[in-house]
């Protein structure tokens, strides 16, 4: 069984959190280890934005606890009726993952039968003790750079496979292929998305992310591919202008890599596209629906390209195709 980093993470701070709370001689210091738990989660941007909404609730909830309480009485229907505000207060300031934590804290106040000043602040340091505690703790994230550049090579890798397979098919209608590159790809982007997005809210002053935007380009990519694959199924055996779009698919295969130079193939695909418009006209219903066909699949492999191409800057001076 592996034990995660936040696991860990949440086993260290929360007895830090305790025993600094007891160190300050805190009453009910067990309620900083709550906080702790609730605080650390599996991104630094997630960890900022739940100790907001935390220490935002629990403020709200302090609040209603000395008015309700102190000025009402610490009855279960004056309980009630708090929640019964409180709860579209949190919904109305959108900090409501915060109800959980802040009722923490409100149920210490109802438990105490009293609120003095000095048991106040005793509450809002416990607030800021766990939060604290939670917020540091979460500081140090491990990098996923080295599994995520695996898991690049390993779809270009599909992804070369799969350009290949179409080339085969159009050429000699090779049925061989069972598709397995298109089923791993689509694991490994499943899997790939997720972790890029942690990783991008790890880094709370970046905007951009090379890694997931790499990845969410290569999921549309993929998306085109699969359309792609009925339409070349229709294409006509060892016709001149399928032969020359095989070529064009073999082309691609071999230069599958991150870099951008995907306005190269798109002149390419220009000149095809010219080709194809000069030939006769279809005279038959058969003719016809291959013609279609072919302008269907011209125009996916352009969408592809141009995937590419809004991907990042063009590096058309590497003097190397890609797709």
């Amino acid at each position: 069984m592996k034990i995660g980093y936040r696991t860990i993470k949440t086993a260290i701070g929360t007895p830090i959190a305790i025993v600094i709370a007891q160190i300050l001689g805190l009453t009910n210091y067990t309620s900083a280890g709550i906080l702790t738990i609730l605080t650390i989660k599996p991104s630094r941007k997630q960890s900022v934005l739940s100790a907001w909404h935390r220490l935002l609730a629990c403020v709200i909830a302090s609040i209603f606890s000395f008015l309700f309480f102190e000025f009402i009485g610490y009855h279960p229907i004056v309980l009630a009726i708090m929640f019964i505000l409180f709860i579209p207060v949190t919904v109305l300031l959108k900090v409501t993952p915060g109800i959980a934590t802040s009722s923490v804290i409100t149920l210490s106040f109802y438990g105490a039968g009293d609120i003095p000043i000095h048991f106040l602040m005793e509450q809002f340091l416990i607030i800021i003790i766990g939060i604290g505690t939670g917020l540091l703790v979460n500081l140090y994230m491990p990098g996923n750079d080295r599994k995520l550049k695996q898991y690049q090579r390993k779809l270009e890798d599909n992804f070369q496979i799969i350009l290949k397979e179409i080339a085969l098919y159009i050429r000699d209608k090779n049925t061989v292929w069972d598709g397995k590159e298109l089923r791993e790809s689509e694991e490994i982007l499943q899997e790939t998305i997720v972790m890029a997005e942690i990783d991008r809210e790890n880094h709370l002053l970046r905007s951009k992310h090379t890694y997931y935007d790499y990845f969410n380009m290569r999921n549309e990519q993929l998306d085109l591919l699969r359309k792609m694959l009925p339409l070349v199924t229709k294409l006509p055996n060892r016709d001149e202008i399928s032969v020359k779009i095989a070529t064009f698919f073999e082309e691609l295969a071999d230069f599958v890599h991150p870099e951008n130079t995907a306005i190269v193939f798109l002149e390419k695909l220009k000149e095809l596209k010219d080709e194809f418009n000069q030939e006769d006209l279809p005279t038959t219903y058969e003719e016809f629906e291959t013609r279609a066909n072919l302008f269907r699949l011209l125009h996916e492999i352009e969408n592809y390209l141009i995937i590419k191409k809004h991907y990042k800057k063009s590096d058309v001076s590497l003097l190397r195709p890609s797709k």
